[in-house]
């Protein structure tokens, strides 16, 4: 009987880790749009093309697969959302992600925050893994801002250093900000909870992976911050009036398996009127 009673725990067991590995290959396409009604779809557009967390150890899409599901999607801006790797012999394997982002003709071109599996790396290794960001067209931002024209109206893009690892400076991140449209790129998204008095239109973020194991709540994560605390794990959410979304990543750390959540692929089209005449400036 015991042998009997272990035997079908065994093969229930195998099936619910066939079934999250099998997650992980179940890629989701979120499409969002942002500020649509305020501005009655009369004002220019930003297209936005978000990934994050790839952990590349165990990411679940090749770049050929990648390509296949983007190659269509009008595509302005790429954001990448930081944890691209923890390990040095992994950096190669970043390179064909990288040129198929190329090949999606980002007319603003491929910006990139960094996330604190990424800080494991470090000294030499870390300067590897942003040298082969930046070798492919990836602007790197840690802590400083750039600024790009949609139809002559300026985008702000705003990439405040990894969170998590205490290596954000608001202060920095917003230095010589001019009036327009604020993006803001991080990984970790407990920043939020900071900005009360830095203003942003729209902030992208990662880092929880959707809670990646969910049974039924991703109770693991309540060391992660209180964000988590609060279930805020993914996807689109408000604060203070300001609108920031968390993507569930497109890899997996620790046991490659997903249980509540999905790999994800996320197309933001923020519309850009609402930011007019405001100055978004920084104290």
């Amino acid at each position: 009987m015991k042998i009997l009673l272990f035997t079908v725990l065994a093969i229930v067991l195998y099936y619910l880790i066939r079934k999250a590995y099998k997650n992980t290959k179940d890629i989701v396409i979120n499409k969002v749009k942002i500020n649509e009604e305020s501005t009655k779809g009369h004002s220019p557009k930003l297209n936005i093309l978000q990934l994050s967390d790839l952990h590349l150890e165990n990411i679940s899409i090749s770049p050929a697969e990648l390509y296949e599901k983007l190659k269509d999607e009008p595509i302005d801006l790429i954001a990448l959302t930081g944890d691209f790797l923890d390990r040095k012999r992994t950096i190669p394997k970043l390179v064909p992600y990288l040129k198929i982002m190329n090949q999606l003709n980002a007319k603003h071109g491929i910006y990139a925050v960094l996330g604190n599996h990424d800080y494991i790396l470090q000294h030499h290794n870390l300067q590897t893994l942003i040298g082969t960001l930046k070798r492919y067209n990836c602007k790197v931002l840690q802590n400083e801002n750039d600024v790009i024209f949609v139809q002559g109206k300026p985008v702000n893009i705003i990439g405040i250093d990894d969170f998590s690892t205490n290596r954000s400076s608001l202060e920095a991140s917003y230095a010589g900000i001019k009036p327009g449209t604020n993006l803001v790129l991080t990984h970790d998204p407990n920043i939020v909870l900071h900005m009360k008095k830095y203003h942003f239109d729209y902030l992208l973020a990662g880092h929880f992976h959707g809670g990646q194991i969910c049974y039924p709540k991703a109770y693991h994560l309540v060391k992660m911050g209180k964000l988590a605390r609060m279930n805020i794990i993914k996807g689109f959410h408000m604060l203070d009036g300001k609108p920031f979304y968390i993507n569930e990543g497109l890899g997996q750390t620790g046991v490659n398996i997903r249980i509540g959540s999905r790999p994800e692929i996320t197309l933001h089209e923020l519309s850009l009127a609402v930011a007019d005449n405001k100055t978004l400036t920084a104290i």
